[in-house]
């Protein structure tokens, strides 16, 4: 039997989290190793923002995420920040562009950030090995014992940086929670998060007949709101408006939609019942939502006045024409799941691990990275920097 390769650090996981790591613990000397099982690192990056990658916000708060202890994610995001991360983007001049809501994208592609992370890997010395399945990990006196496909290692340090359950077809797995109900670890029920709505309903009528068209919207769920775009698809609803609802919905509630967030619909209708007395409603609501849309709108609230100039409309019908317009309250049968969720919402228990290090606290040596934890960001670059920030955080003490 061959001896095991030593280690100071190994790395389970080769995505944004996994990568940073392995370059901060190298920067510092140490002897890292990343495993990862696909054929490729960092799949998710290259497909992530279009294949554009949303690498960071330039508004990072710790109320962008999703925590069962909120205050978690605070240590980390403060020791290492987005400004940081822009720094290094200048220094590798990748050229980039801002979004809207401080969001930064690259100009060329997602193949830019990848291939930074893995440069800066190389220049640590880090050593990166793919197609590698691990067998079993075995706590030592000091340090961990991993047999792997390719062989067996130790080393002292051991961090999980195995992401969620989304996209499996990217070769997501939910190997880290197994790794963590191993060590005794708690896990939080684990849910798909930035993932679109479907429906069984009529809703799914509409979405089919409407498919394609993107509309500005606020919506909301839990007096939670988000004023993003809505888009209809052949399934139900997506866009980042519904993305972001998403991980704040829970299975049999209702989701409220404000078309019109601008403007108050009531009195926008009694103003045209007045200034257009002779006009259709279906014509007036077309200058402020698509004819489409429009006409959904009137077969379902008031078909019996499709044809009536607004003077014959009666105000209590157009009143709950304006409540629907303001407060469209749909009921989603489900999410598409992990299929096509971006993150995986909840995972490894945050309560077992430090803030400060992202070492577990029963169990020295272990470390957790990244989506695999209780830490959810919104959409718009805030997974990205959980990534490089719990990633820096770890790699400061492996």
């Amino acid at each position: 039997m061959t001896a095991s390769k030593q280690y100071d650090v190994i790395v389970i996981g080769g995505g944004a989290a996994g990568l940073f790591c392995a370059f901060t613990a190298g920067q510092r000397g140490r002897s890292v190793l990343v495993l990862d099982s696909s054929n490729k690192v960092g799949k998710k990056i290259l497909m992530s923002g279009g294949g554009r990658c949303n690498f960071t916000n330039l508004d990072i708060q710790p109320e962008n995420y999703l925590s069962a202890n909120p205050h978690f994610c605070k240590s980390a995001l403060t020791g290492y920040n987005q400004w940081q991360f822009i720094d290094m983007v200048e220094r590798h001049q990748i050229a980039y562009h801002e979004r809207k809501h401080g969001e930064l994208f690259c100009d060329n592609s997602a193949k830019d950030i990848l291939s930074m992370l893995l440069d800066e890997s190389e220049q640590a010395g880090v050593c990166v090995k793919t197609k590698c399945e691990i067998q079993q990990i075995s706590p030592q006196t000091s340090g961990y014992h991993l047999q792997t496909s390719l062989g067996s290692y130790q080393s002292e340090s051991l961090v999980i940086a195995t992401g969620g359950l989304s996209i499996p077809t990217m070769g997501a797995t939910g190997f880290g929670y197994e790794i963590a109900e191993q060590f005794g670890l708690g896990l939080l029920p684990r849910t798909a998060g930035l993932v679109p709505f479907t429906f069984t309903d009529w809703v799914k009528g509409i979405s089919e007949r409407l498919s394609g068209l993107a509309i500005d919207v606020e919506m909301s769920v839990n007096n939670v709101v988000f004023r993003e775009n809505l888009l209809f698809t052949h399934r139900g609803i997506s866009g980042p408006a519904a993305l972001q609802l998403s991980s704040y919905w829970q299975p049999g509630q209702k989701i409220s939609i404000n078309l019109l967030p601008d403007v108050q619909a009531s009195a926008l209708l009694l103003d045209y019942k007045k200034s257009s007395a002779k006009s259709l409603l279906r014509n007036l609501l077309s200058q402020h939502l698509s004819k489409g849309l429009v006409l959904e709108l009137q077969n379902l609230y008031w078909p019996s006045h499709a044809d009536k100039p607004m003077a014959e409309i009666p105000d209590s019908v157009l009143m709950e024409v304006a409540k629907q317009l303001q407060r469209w309250q749909l009921k989603p049968s489900g999410t598409e799941g992990y299929r096509t969720a971006e993150v995986t919402l909840c995972g490894v228990d945050t309560d077992h691990l430090s803030s400060k290090t992202m070492e577990c606290k029963t169990q020295p040596g272990l470390y957790f990275v990244g989506e695999v934890m209780d830490v959810t960001g919104h959409l718009g670059g805030y997974n990205f920097q959980w990534a490089w920030a719990s990633g820096y955080a770890a790699g400061q003490y492996v």
